[in-house]
């Protein structure tokens, strides 16, 4: 279930109560008159399904309430109620399938914000998957690609494309290539200056890398990695299973590639930093290409069985 807040002016109460009468899965309804104060009018609070919290988020929006008042949605992780069970049970669909669009699109256009952390951590796990490139160390490329925030903005282009949101996309990619532009960048210092330290040698680079090898070698099995990890970290973004997202992040080469390709470039080994960056391309096109598809996929999906109605509560109950 969905917690919604709503903040509304009073004449306009009235109406946004039948709006949320007329959402399947809707319960708990309350009222608070005169509550609110900045801005000020009434509070109405209900709970609603999940698979109805779009819908709902919309019919709001449609009357303005997010322009006049406020609409405010929380996850509710237990409610013990044979009403709320009967609501939900109204509600076409599966909540897990479910997709709250307007959620979706904060949360990639906040992982998309140009900040100074965002920098930071696109710097950090550039640099710390440059010493995994250069000591071909597995455990450092992995907590590299752990911290790399670049998905963020990914999953932003493929919700942008979809919602036709066309100032996320350019926000999205100003994001990518200014954080990966200011990475390679500082890498490239930091791989002169542990060069000069006696702790970076060019020969470690051109050596063997049984373990990194791979970074320098873009082939068909980049793309098919790229393609899963975007529709499995565009799933996790969509079903709110987060955690997913970590397996997502070492999945790809998107990080150590723009490494290899800042200390390939520091020393001059221009075949090295063209191959790694043409895995890096290849990576970010692919994720993106994959999540928009896998978001369109479930517009589809969820529309199609919207469209055949909800499920008499008895064969839910039968299952």
């Amino acid at each position: 279930m969905l917690h919604l807040r709503i903040i509304t002016p009073a004449e306009r109460t009235e109406e946004t109560l039948t709006t949320l009468r007329g959402v399947p899965g809707t319960y708990n309804l309350i009222v608070l008159p005169g509550a609110a104060r900045e801005p000020e009018g009434d509070v109405i609070l209900c709970d609603v399904a999940r698979e109805s919290g779009d819908d709902a988020v919309h019919a709001l929006r449609r009357l303005g309430v997010d322009t006049s008042g406020s609409i405010a949605v929380e996850n509710v992780d237990l409610t013990v109620s044979q009403g709320a069970d009967r609501a939900e049970k109204e509600a076409p669909g599966d909540s897990a399938d479910a997709v709250l669009w307007d959620q979706l699109a904060e949360i990639t256009h906040e992982e998309s914000t140009l900040s100074v952390t965002y920098l930071s951590f696109m710097t950090l796990a550039t640099t710390l998957a440059a010493c995994g490139v250069v000591l071909d160390n597995a455990v450092l490329i992995v907590g590299a690609m752990a911290i790399g925030p670049d998905f963020g903005p990914l999953a932003g282009v493929s919700v942008a494309v979809v919602e036709k949101r066309h100032r996320l996309v350019a926000r999205c990619l100003i994001c990518l290539l200014v954080g990966f532009a200011v990475a390679i960048a500082v890498t490239v210092l930091f791989s002169l200056a542990m060069d000069a330290a006696g702790l970076f040698h060019a020969e470690q680079l051109t050596r063997h890398r049984p373990i990194t090898e791979f970074i320098v070698s873009p082939d068909e099995f980049s793309l098919i990695v790229g393609v899963l990890a975007g529709v499995a970290g565009t799933l996790s973004l969509t079903s709110a299973k987060s955690g997913a997202l970590v397996g997502v992040a070492i999945s790809v080469t998107t990080i150590p590639a723009a490494a290899n390709a800042a200390v390939a470039l520091s020393y001059g080994n221009y075949a090295q930093t063209r191959a790694s960056s043409e895995q890096l391309l290849l990576n970010l096109v692919a994720i993106s290409v994959a999540g928009t598809l896998t978001l369109l996929a479930q517009k589809w999906l969820w529309r199609l069985r919207r469209g055949r109605g909800a499920e008499p509560a008895g064969a839910r109950e039968d299952r």
